[in-house]
């Protein structure tokens, strides 16, 4: 059995009903939205026109009917926070997911936001408090992130302000100092990259945010580049690898394999395609294949990558290599 509303979702519920109306609602309506009796839904009106200044007027031959004024509607918004228990527990439980997620990173920032929503769910929930705890986030390679360097990084990509920092390639070691105009922040696989305009390098680049020091925001305006182009270079090939594609990948999955992958997204451009026999193909653009062997090395003998032949040949190296490994005793 439904709990009835309390006074604030009616509220929030009425203002809702009333802005998005085209015409004016029945008195009958408003009394099944809100499961209320008659006297506290003209209660509720009153309280909404008069307390919060809502532009609310009766309407119909018999004045049986409400609505907003015509033209006042449309820009009058409920003073503060206003959200139903089930908007707040949502975002509470957001919040919780970028807490755990990323601790420390977030967390700390949105500190006084929790404990705003708390507030507001026991003013009108009756007290209640919310088992956060069933809420279960398990992250998987997550990196060590400098919170200073994050806050920095974040703060120039939203102030659209130049960055300067130094930069240690996880891949080469070498270390470097780098100045850009910060493009957008790009949380991928529980780890956040920066996507950057390189002044030195003249030309777009990823950094991993974990992997950057000394960070300095400039006083400089970043120079912004269209999403277009963001897009071209930085997110139209396989994972995190910069580039523009140059070839598709054509994998095939097992019958048994085929019921996960069918339902995953990979890539935004992806084709897939089940086979008479149940197994599935999929294809899919990349420009540097050693993120997309890996995981499809994940799923082992129920994974082959089909072409192109130069993507097949590599993977077949990967797969001998680490047969090698395994025919000599460990040391």
């Amino acid at each position: 059995m439904p709990t009835p509303m309390d006074r604030y979702e009616r509220i929030l519920t009425l203002h809702r009903l009333l802005k998005s109306a085209h015409y004016p609602i029945a008195l009958s309506r408003l009394l099944g939205e809100l499961e209320c009796s008659r006297a506290t839904l003209y209660r509720d009106v009153a309280f909404l026109r008069d307390a919060l200044g809502a532009p609310v007027e009766s309407a119909g031959t018999d004045q049986a009917a409400f609505r907003y004024e015509a033209g006042e509607g449309e820009k009058f918004e409920l003073p503060g926070l206003w959200l139903t228990s089930d908007e707040l527990a949502a975002l509470l439980a957001l919040n919780e997911l970028i807490g755990r997620s990323g601790p420390g990173v977030l967390a700390g920032a949105l500190a006084p936001f929790k404990s705003r929503i708390e507030g507001l769910l026991s003013s009108h929930d009756n007290g209640k408090t919310l088992p956060i705890e069933r809420i279960r986030v398990i992250p998987w390679g997550e990196r060590k992130l400098d919170q200073q360097v994050f806050r920095i990084v974040a703060g120039a990509v939203l102030e659209r302000r130049q960055l300067r920092f130094r930069y240690r390639a996880r891949t080469t070691n070498a270390d470097s100092r780098r100045t850009v105009s910060p493009q957008r922040l790009t949380h991928y696989r529980d780890n956040w990259y920066l996507d950057v305009w390189d002044h030195d390098r003249q030309a777009l680049r990823s950094f991993a945010v974990d992997r950057i020091a000394d960070a300095q925001a400039l006083d400089t305006p970043a120079i912004d580049v269209a999403d277009a182009e963001l897009n071209e270079l930085l997110a139209s090939s396989y994972g995190i690898f910069a580039g523009k594609p140059k070839a598709w990948a054509t994998i095939r999955f097992s019958q048994h394999a085929a019921r996960w992958v069918a339902d995953e997204h990979w890539h935004s451009q992806q084709k897939g395609e089940w086979l008479p026999d149940g197994r599935y193909e999929l294809k899919l653009p990349y420009s540097n294949s050693k993120e997309l062997l890996m995981d499809v090395l994940k799923y082992g003998p129920d994974a082959e990558v089909l072409a192109p032949l130069s993507l097949r040949e590599e993977m077949k190296i990967l797969l001998q290599l680490a047969l090698g490994s395994y025919q000599q005793a460990p040391r």
